[in-house]
């Protein structure tokens, strides 16, 4: 039987943004950082913008989820780790993978299925890994990902270190019991994990405030002493200055701890998303008064941090490597049939 419901539609990440108080004042970027920032963000939307364009042409199969919009989150964040920190995140992880310094070239040859891909062509957008960057792993399951990063922060509690596991999750997955299984045991054994909610209103395609009771998902630990706080992901200074706090309490020996970053994202769920359930008028306002390129762009330039041709010389520098990944991508050979029975395991 359907139930009337009076809840009003999702708000606009730019809405929602204006109701979070202010954790701390908003730290103020030096001309390195916001160069950092602005370069890596760039190298995420034009390697999002060229994968998009594969998959049209039918060079990328399966499915393909896009991070354009969100760039300040995870670039944010790794501004805040240091190198042993462990990143894990779920489908939507290109931009992840970016930002953990892994090569472009391996990325996009991994989404096209080549033998120089990441997996070697076997595990497509969702399924890469670099232990040697710290990335262990886009996961295809909503929600796969948070028991197995709390395994990393148990891992690292274990041998004694003070290293941080960031576990990324989407607002669709913040309902999944594994979620809440996870929660309790890391605060139980005082894990060293940072639960980062990427919530960017919408799991795939249903508002947030259609398909979640409470939509103030940075509370979602409270039934287990878990801290929680709601941060601007549009804005990578905001993302930073919530990335130091948090990996501080999780090195102080504090246990978990909850960032839920309101972002958005500009793309449908997937490639194959026609995106009808929100206005365009919605993203269209984001995009004009929140892009957080662009916030950083403004600032570059307003501080005389950059001049109009240095902010194209690195537009430029960027294009050309998404443009010799894209290259490499589409003319690496395929995987050997004989790589099906490599990396599988028999008891």
């Amino acid at each position: 039987m359907a139930v009337a419901s009076n809840r009003p539609a999702a708000q606009s990440a730019a809405v929602r943004r204006a109701s979070v108080e202010p954790a701390a004042e908003m730290p103020d970027f030096n001309q390195e950082q916001e160069l950092h920032a602005y370069r890596h963000m760039l190298l995420i939307r034009r390697f999002e913008e060229k994968a998009g364009q594969l998959y049209g042409m039918g060079l990328i199969g399966g499915f393909c989820h896009l991070y354009i919009g969100q760039e300040a989150v995870v670039v944010g964040m790794q501004m805040a780790i240091k190198g042993g920190d462990a990143v894990i995140t779920g489908y939507r992880d290109h931009g992840h993978m970016l930002a953990c310094g892994m090569d472009p070239k391996g990325v996009m040859a991994e989404l096209t299925g080549r033998r120089g891909g990441y997996s070697k062509g076997k595990g497509g957008s969702m399924h890469m890994f670099s232990v040697e960057k710290g990335f262990f792993g886009g996961h295809g399951i909503v929600g796969a990902q948070v028991p197995l990063g709390t395994g990393l922060a148990f891992a690292n509690k274990y041998r004694g270190n003070d290293s941080v596991s960031l576990t990324y999750l989407g607002d669709g997955a913040t309902n999944q019991g594994q979620v809440y299984e996870s929660f309790n045991m890391a605060k139980l054994w005082k894990l060293p994990v940072i639960y980062i909610i990427e919530n960017n209103q919408y799991g795939m395609g249903t508002s947030v405030a259609r398909a979640s009771a409470t939509t103030n998902l940075s509370q979602r630990g409270r039934s287990f002493d878990i801290p929680g706080e709601q941060v601007d992901g549009m804005d990578v200074r905001a993302v930073k200055a919530a990335g130091d706090k948090a990996t501080k309490w999780c090195r102080d020996g504090n246990g978990p701890i909850i960032l839920e970053m309101l972002t958005y994202r500009y793309r449908g769920h997937s490639m194959s998303d026609p995106a009808k359930y929100r206005p365009k008028e919605e993203v269209d306002k984001v995009r004009t008064e929140h892009d957080p390129i662009e916030q950083v762009r403004s600032r570059l330039l307003k501080k005389g941090f950059a001049s109009e041709d240095a902010l194209k010389k690195i537009d430029a520098e960027v294009r050309a490597m998404i443009n010799e990944a894209a290259e490499f991508a589409t003319n690496d050979a395929e995987p050997d049939p004989a790589e099906l029975w490599t990396d599988v395991y028999a008891e």
